[in-house]
């Protein structure tokens, strides 16, 4: 494990960290204390050969990050309410998953199919037609992180966002872990998981290009069936751009990237960095 990539999520008033068999939530109560919460990693998806098998291992980790995404917020939202107990059961986060991916193949794949299907009478070239699905696409993708950037509740989770990418920075540095230290660095990290949406985004054009023209019906399932691979295909580039970041080609590759956590992450305070200081500390080996 010595070459284990640490990794986090924001939640609300806090950062959840990934250690190799555990995670860790910290949250700010509204007391200003900070609560830290360890859990352990299900052991068949770090052994599983799901995870040990480049492409294939990209959906391992997109199940792995959705079901300790739930799990943590469930904590971090018990935490600011009287009821501290009240948190998702295994149904609920199994449903709360479902619902996820039904409403993001809903607004990425349902949503651009059918709008570039509807002007193919305008656009008869299917290259075209599959080149206006994707900025149809990565429209609803901008739209949707832009409407979620206006609520006051979001940006504070966009500054823990922030506060996590400093501190995995700090760590990765070899630097002692206090607040100043981790301040220095910046809010981007190209192994984001906002980076991973964008390279989706961008492979679903090409990867979808190569499809031929069918019935709305079919080109949806055609596209849900290949979202694996450009899962896949996409978590190995993010890894490949977390090696070797400063490359002049992989840097150019990884720009877009980290433009677009301009708008994911804000500049965080003292007391969020402590708060995901904490978090990576307790997964820390």
């Amino acid at each position: 494990m010595g070459n284990f990539t640490y990794g986090g999520q924001a939640v609300i008033e806090g950062v959840m960290m990934r250690g190799p068999d555990e995670m860790a939530i910290a949250v700010r109560r509204p007391d200003a204390s900070i609560v830290v919460q360890r859990q352990p990693i299900a052991s068949w998806l770090n052994a599983s050969w799901l995870m040990k098998t480049p492409i294939l291992r990209g959906t391992g980790a997109l199940i792995d990050a959705l079901v300790l995404g739930i799990k943590a917020l469930s904590f971090s939202a018990s935490q600011q309410g009287e009821d501290e107990e009240e948190q998702l059961s295994s149904t609920e986060i199994a449903v709360t998953i479902a619902i996820a991916m039904l409403a993001g193949a809903f607004l990425f794949i349902v949503v651009p199919t059918s709008a570039a299907h509807l002007v193919r009478a305008w656009v008869p070239n299917l290259f075209l037609q599959n080149l206006l699905e994707g900025i149809v696409r990565i429209g609803v993708f901008f739209a949707y992180i832009l409407l979620m950037a206006r609520m006051p509740e979001i940006q504070r989770v966009f500054q823990y966002h922030g506060a996590e990418h400093k501190v995995i920075h700090a760590h990765e540095a070899g630097v002692e872990l206090t607040v100043d230290n981790a301040q220095r660095y910046t809010t981007e990290h190209p192994r984001c998981g906002t980076s991973f949406l964008l390279f989706v985004m961008v492979l679903k054009i090409l990867v979808f290009s190569l499809l031929p023209d069918a019935a709305l019906a079919m080109k949806v399932l055609f596209r849900l069936a290949l979202v694996p691979l450009v899962a896949g295909i996409s978590y190995e580039l993010i890894k490949l751009s977390g090696k070797y970041p400063a490359m002049g080609l992989v840097r150019l590759f990884i720009l877009p990237g980290l433009w677009l956590q301009r708008l994911t992450t804000r500049e965080p305070d003292d007391q969020q960095v402590e708060v995901a200081i904490h978090a990576l500390q307790a997964v820390r080996r």
